[in-house]
């Protein structure tokens, strides 16, 4: 019994271990699974981790990539650019040195052709010299058998005359033949000196231009501020526009965006204030950095930076022109000539050009050649200021000389008095003024379109055309003279010249052009008779 208690109680204890054994193999087997899906997802979490931030990595290696081939692909296309720039300046240098070549042909041609015209002139005048003398000496002749039968009738009535009244008869007649040729006398005497002051005169001018070289085109003062790419155009104006309204309002000028490629144009009539802004807006563009504050600070500097380029050119110009003693003020409207510019003129090249003209002038006359310098130097200043001063620039420039300390009578008439303003009280103003004409309508002094030459041709023909009297107009020599017809039907001898004043007046109010236009009015009668 006690045996069969035992084996009883081992059978039990080992079905009990095994029990236990299967359930341990159970439980080992569920941790085993739950260990494997806990290893499997923190792998399948680190795998998605390694490939985002191998995306992450893709991407900005791509971004990198595409930076880069943006930036060769500026600099290849900048690079083309300026080398087809260079090749560009080449060629237009050698169009320029051809232009030159040709220019130089062209001076020397005309010069062979005036020579030939002299000549030609000489020669006419000597054959109708001889013609005249011939004439003359036929009327001689005519007058002495003329004056032989006269004396001869004389004589047969002085035979019953008496002493009194044949001396009376005398002196009369010695009277009147005194008269007539003291007119003959003063009318050949008028004409030689015409003929001499016009010769000499023309020959002045042409030495005068032929010892004096100058630039035939100057340098225009339009600003146009090239940009490396549009993209810096959004830069200038800025957020709704700030930039592009504090660089306005700290320049005062007007700036331009379209869609003109590479370009952004500065408009403003001071053009100091235009060329200030453009420096300012190029300096800008350079540095990449555009915002109110930083725009203020660049337009500052190149104020100053200005203002001192004004008193260096102002001085450079005195300097080359030989011109001392003057005002610093008159070296500061002088510097700015430089930047103002008559029908594409540059203001301070004419100056230097008409102080050099004049001073050949005063030479040839025996004139003091260095006051003539000076006037014809200073003779344009009042286009320095004639924007911020009412009045023309002749009286402007004259006060302004004289505040400043320019006490020669001679300069301050040549200053107000060179467009005939006020009274020449020195022979140096018409020598300024004879400059002035030569510099400015020299060949390849100043530029004019084709259109707006045709258009001020057209308007001064209409201008004469308007009145009644006046059947033909035309307008000739390049706009510098217009030949007016008037029907001697309608207008008699006083009446043409009333026309031409009028006409000329109405030109000078109406018109901008340079130099002077001369106004010729015709009134034509003709006779006509049929035999039959």
């Amino acid at each position: 019994m006690a045996l069969l208690s035992t084996v009883t109680l081992s059978a039990i204890s080992t079905t009990t271990v095994i029990a236990i054994g299967v359930a341990c193999l159970v439980v080992g087997a569920l941790g085993g699974a739950v260990l494997i899906r806990m290893m499997a997802g923190g792998t399948i979490r680190t795998a998605r981790r390694e490939a985002d931030a191998l995306k992450q990595a893709a991407s900005t290696e791509a971004e990198s990539l595409k930076h880069k081939a943006e930036l060769d692909a500026e600099r290849h296309v900048r690079e083309r650019r300026e080398a087809l720039e260079k090749e560009l300046g080449e060629l237009r240098e050698a169009v320029k040195k051809d232009q030159d070549r040709l220019e130089r042909r062209e001076d020397a041609l005309e010069k062979k052709t005036q020579q030939a015209d002299k000549r030609m002139s000489k020669l006419d005048r000597r054959s109708n010299e001889q013609d005249q003398r011939e004439s003359s000496q036929d009327e001689r002749e005519k007058g002495l058998d003329d004056r032989e039968h006269d004396i001869t009738r004389q004589l047969s009535e002085a035979a019953s005359m008496s002493i009194d009244e044949a001396k009376g008869i005398l002196l009369e007649r010695v009277e009147e033949q005194s008269r007539h040729d003291a007119a003959a006398m003063r009318r050949e005497i008028l004409e030689t000196a015409e003929q001499s002051a016009r010769s000499e005169s023309r020959e002045i001018t042409l030495m005068a231009i032929q010892r004096f070289a100058a630039e035939h085109v100057a340098d225009s003062t339009v600003k146009a501020v090239k940009i490396p790419s549009d993209d810096l155009k959004g830069r200038v104006i800025g957020r709704e526009g700030r930039n592009i309204k504090a660089l306005e309002r700290a320049t005062g000028v007007d700036v331009m965006v379209d869609d003109t490629p590479g370009v952004i144009a500065v408009s403003c009539f001071d053009p100091i204030r235009r060329a200030i802004a453009g420096e300012a807006l190029q300096k800008l563009v350079t540095d990449g950095r555009v915002h109110p504050s930083r725009i203020e600070e660049v337009v500052a500097s190149v104020r100053k930076d200005m203002s001192e380029k004004i008193t260096a050119m102002g001085n450079e110009s005195a300097l080359e022109a030989n011109i001392r003693s003057l005002h610093p003020k008159i070296i500061e409207a002088m510097g700015k000539l430089h930047f103002r510019t008559s029908f594409g003129q540059n203001v301070l090249r004419h100056s230097i050009e008409v102080a050099f003209l004049s001073q050949i002038i005063a030479d040839q006359l025996g004139l003091d050649g260095e006051l003539a310098r000076r006037c014809g130097f200073l003779h344009d200043i009042g286009k320095a200021m004639d924007h911020e001063m009412e009045g023309g620039h002749p009286a402007i420039g004259m006060e302004f000389a004289k505040r400043y300390g320019e006490k020669s009578e001679a300069v301050l008439n040549a200053i107000g008095g060179h467009h005939s303003d006020i009274p020449s009280t020195t022979p140096y103003t018409p020598i300024v003024m004879a400059a002035d004409a030569v510099s400015g309508a020299r060949p390849g002094a100043r530029r004019e379109s084709m259109e707006m030459y045709v258009q001020r041709l057209q308007q001064l023909e209409d201008i004469a055309n308007e009145d009644t009297a006046v059947s033909e107009a035309f307008a000739i020599q390049a706009g510098r003279e217009v030949r007016v017809i008037v029907n001697s039907d309608r207008a008699d001898d006083d009446d043409a010249f009333r026309i031409a004043e009028k006409i000329a007046k109405r030109v000078e109010e109406e018109m901008t052009f340079p130099g002077e236009i001369k106004v010729t009015v015709l009134r034509e009668t003709r006779a006509e008779a049929t035999a039959r």
